[in-house]
């Protein structure tokens, strides 16, 4: 599998990619037909928190939507491991769907998809394991810099793309999003899909000639036939 390494603010090392290249094997377990994997590797100097100063960007491109995961860390290596943990968990879900589609009912089980995640401290309360302090801390900050309120609104426009509402859901779990903004070419109306509990999603759509709510229920890609 190609690699491609990118640095923002800093050179990319040779040992920093001797350590990336050590761990990818894992990734051709869990997808098939990978054309290459981007490594992107960001420092900030101007970082509020040392803890956010140095970000790592993967990117998994597949024959189909890619696969991206990303995290921020103290230095790059352990901003890295984050990553290319939350990039293997991405990759499982999206093999564990396949298996789905194809008629296995049974998805990976509790201790296989938490394999790579460490064990919470059961001595730190989950505020302060969630870095809720340090968050107050850089909303304080930042209100005091600019001399106004710390809450902060950023708009992304993106291009109109139709997709089949299944395809929508490929595309969030494969970016890592818990929803997906789609124009649904059944319908032609724009729609979000959100991630609910386990393997249940959700589709919002806006109507503006609809009078009242409706709902309806339907299985994953219920319409297609898989050959086995």
């Amino acid at each position: 599998m190609e690699m491609k390494f990118s640095g923002r603010g800093l050179t990319v090392s040779d040992r920093f990619r001797e350590y990336a290249d050590d761990k990818v094997a894992k990734i051709e377990q869990l997808a098939s037909k990978v054309q290459w994997l981007e490594v992107k590797v960001t420092k900030e100097s101007k970082a509020r928190l040392a803890d956010t100063q140095f970000t790592v960007e993967l990117t998994v491109v597949v024959l189909g939507p890619a696969i991206r995961a990303e995290a921020a860390a103290p230095d790059k290596f352990a901003a890295f491991d984050i990553a290319f943990a939350k990039l293997l968990e991405r990759l499982r879900r999206a093999r564990d769907r396949r298996k789905v589609h194809h008629g296995s009912r049974t998805p990976a089980g509790v201790a296989e998809a938490t394999s790579t995640l460490e064990p919470a401290n059961p001595n730190v309360p989950l505020h302060v394991a969630v870095k809720e302090g340090q968050l107050e801390e850089e909303a304080e900050a930042a209100a005091s810099a600019e001399g106004g309120s710390p809450v902060e609104i950023r708009r992304k426009v993106f291009p109109t793309v139709q997709m089949s509402l299944d395809d929508a859901v490929d595309r969030m779990e494969m970016v890592g999003h818990p929803f997906y903004l789609f124009v649904d070419e059944a319908t032609g109306q724009h729609s979000v899909v959100y991630r609910r509990k386990g393997w249940s999603y959700g589709v919002i759509t806006l109507d503006s000639e609809c009078t009242e709510e409706s709902v309806e229920t339907r299985g994953y890609r219920k319409d297609q036939t898989v050959d086995a």
